[in-house]
């Protein structure tokens, strides 16, 4: 795609929402031995005037990420998702097709069990979960999942809400390699392009508020819950609505540094949990750095011995949190949080949980 030009529809008219400057790579974690010292690469969020999509502006990263490992909450959703098709009886047909995440994890063996076959070419279900986002060309990518469902199949999309991203302040969601963040109504938009309607969608907890919707090939009319999700998500999706990102990005990153700080003043001794993509432009906006936090636990073996981008902050094992027995563990990712206060009990009420409001004391502290 054209610089200045829509990842969605090719137009121009796209106004900056959310601008975090210049920040080390969300994708690539160096060794950490290795000196803090890698580049720095814009991280912007765009709106498009025309269709709505809200974009990653400019992205000249290249590295792969290591890749992460399934938390249980994002297993129990799939399954629920899988559960809640099937059950408005749009699980037809014979065959199956995913195009997968990076971050891992696959609905297949959910929809095999129920006597779906998977297939390489065009599939009765084709199935997207959390994946095409991570296309640069956002046109290219409808129309390829487009022409991988058959005629009379249902392409199933899930994704992040951009309402839920806006409404809940969650401004770290925007990271390198993450080219588009979804309203219904510029998704609709994009599938239409391709040739398709959206004629259902199922909403859930995950993240804050994710949607999982149906698409079949032609025109088709809107079911009421799609109706609903296009009313309750127009108050968000506006240039000025998205703008308050920024203000809770500055906001955010001021809080954590000031609790931190008072808290390492104190003497007490802070790990956190989660080495995530999104964690990486909170570190880096509150200038954090091993005076503030220790290490970071990841369960991610992939990611042992390496240290978060743009701080010298070491990536450790859960167990060796555990042995570490630290005053508070900071968890970046709260949707975390059952699986983890349940795999290490010894931390239960040393956990705070991070978010746009601020580092806040777990449900169980």
């Amino acid at each position: 795609m054209a610089a200045g030009r829509c990842r969605g529809c090719a137009g121009d008219e796209l106004a900056t929402v959310l601008d975090l400057g210049r920040v080390a790579a969300a994708d690539h974690f160096p060794p950490a031995t290795a000196p803090v010292d890698e580049p720095r690469h814009a991280l912007r969020m765009d709106l498009c005037a025309a269709c709505g999509l809200a974009q990653l502006a400019e992205d000249d990263t290249g590295a792969e990420e290591p890749r992460g490992v399934e938390p249980r909450a994002l297993r129990e959703q799939a399954a629920e998702a899988v559960a809640s098709v099937a059950a408005d009886g749009l699980l037809r047909g014979a065959t199956v097709r995913e195009f997968g995440s990076p971050h891992g994890g696959s609905w297949l063996p959910l929809l095999t069990a129920r006597g779906l076959t998977e297939v390489g070419g065009r599939a009765d279900i084709v199935l997207d979960c959390f994946g095409i986002m991570h296309e640069p060309d956002q046109q290219a990518a409808f129309l390829e999942r487009a022409a991988a469902t058959e005629p009379d199949g249902t392409l199933l999309i899930q994704y992040h809400s951009l309402a839920t991203i806006v409404s809940a302040r969650q401004w770290n969601a925007l990271r390198h390699g993450h080219f588009a963040y979804y309203s219904l109504a510029a998704l609709r938009r994009l599938l239409r392009d391709a040739g398709m309607s959206v004629t259902t969608a199922w909403r859930f907890e995950l993240y804050g508020g994710t949607v999982l919707i149906a698409a079949r090939h032609g025109r088709h009319e809107p079911g009421a819950a799609v109706r609903t999700v296009l009313d309750d998500e127009a108050a968000y999706i506006t240039p000025v609505a998205a703008q308050a990102l920024q203000r809770a990005a500055t906001r955010h990153a001021t809080q954590l540094r000031n609790w931190l700080t008072a808290m390492t003043e104190k003497g007490h001794r802070i790990y956190a949990y989660g080495a995530a993509s999104r964690a990486v432009a909170v570190f880096e906006s509150a200038g954090l750095h091993r005076g503030l936090i220790t290490a970071v636990a990841d369960a991610s073996p992939a990611k042992h011995g390496r240290r978060m981008p743009g701080t010298d902050i070491p990536i450790i094992t859960p167990d060796e949190l555990d042995t570490a027995a630290p005053d508070f563990v900071l968890l970046m990712l709260p949707d975390l949080f059952p699986e983890v206060s349940a795999s290490l009990p010894r931390l239960a009420e040393r956990w705070v949980i991070d978010g746009p409001g601020g580092p806040e004391p777990s449900p169980i502290a």
